[in-house]
């Protein structure tokens, strides 16, 4: 079910505090604890002057549901935060900063770096389990999009004038893309090491990037792309290949430009949508609650995301 966007959590600030409070501690606030020290001897605090504010018992530090959140020390009504939330979970092909500054009625700057904060909710756990456990079937491959500034094409053509992004998915699971500065054998080993479980199953094309990686899995196959070959059994990257082609659709048709410093903020977000599909049971309404909840113990300072 998709909220409707007349939802009071749109509209009404008491309602926006209320809904991320139950978010983050619990409709009861029975999993209240201080963000500045821990503690759990926390309490709400009365009065119209300190509405929204909790008081921690051992600290004596005052918070809110914002304190330790992407969310700190923004400005911005926490009403139009969630909105823009829903909006970014909900777009399949991302939203703009200019389209939020319109739809939010503030400054497109706030409206760039809200969706900055935003996708710094999307980045994934750190914790995260190696993909193909228990004997998954991992598709690797990697793409080159853009152009980098101190880079011009070559004139025999080729992608060394473009950014390198290697992306790894789980059939039926989630995908994980990485902007590295340039793609060879050693860069893709890491890659693929850092992320993928040692008893998967690799699937790729017939790059030399991925000459001898099958003494490191489960198993290797490969379909050879320049003799038209997409698919020999379970062989193909047919599934790698639909995740660039949205990622690209969306840079182009709706961000159109991407400095290399904020490439990886990008891939984060195109990830997040697509590990939390339709497809694995999570409708738009999931994706903005685990937005809020990717949204706790992460900061974004502004001076972080400018340069």
């Amino acid at each position: 079910m998709t909220a409707a966007l007349t939802d009071p959590i749109f509209t009404n600030e008491t309602s926006a505090i209320a809904h991320m409070e139950a978010s983050r501690w619990g409709a009861d606030l029975s999993a209240l604890n201080c963000p500045l020290c821990g503690s759990v001897k926390a309490k709400k605090m009365g009065g119209k002057t300190q509405a929204g504010m909790f008081l921690c018992g051992d600290c004596r530090g005052k918070f809110s549901v914002r304190t330790g959140t992407v969310f700190e020390r923004s400005h911005i009504p926490l009403h139009k935060w969630l909105l823009a939330t829903h909006l970014m979970a909900s777009s399949k092909k991302g939203i703009s900063a200019h389209q939020l500054h319109r739809l939010l009625g503030i400054t497109y700057k706030s409206a760039w770096f809200m969706a900055h904060r935003i996708r710094e909710a999307m980045k994934p756990s750190k914790k995260a389990k190696p993909m193909g456990s228990g004997g998954g079937t991992v598709e690797v491959d990697e793409t080159y999009y853009g152009k980098k500034r101190d880079r011009a094409p070559s004139k025999r053509g080729g992608t060394g004038h473009k950014h390198s992004i290697v992306a790894l998915v789980e059939r039926g699971g989630e995908v994980r893309s990485i902007y590295v500065p340039k793609v060879g054998q050693n860069d893709i080993r890491k890659v693929m090491g850092e992320h993928i479980s040692p008893d998967a199953h690799i699937r790729t094309d017939e790059s030399a990037l991925y000459t001898g990686v099958h003494h490191k899995y489960a198993s290797h196959e490969t379909v050879n792309h320049s003799k038209d070959e997409y698919v020999r059994g379970s062989a193909s990257t047919n599934t790698i290949e639909g995740v660039f082609s949205i990622f690209k659709r969306g840079m182009i048709g709706t961000y159109q430009h991407c400095g290399e410093q904020h490439l990886q903020r990008y891939l984060h977000e195109f990830d997040f949508r697509y590990s939390n599909r339709e497809a694995v049971g999570v409708n738009d309404m999931g994706r903005a609650a685990r937005i809020l909840k990717g949204a706790e113990g992460k900061r974004l300072m502004y001076r972080q995301n400018a340069h």
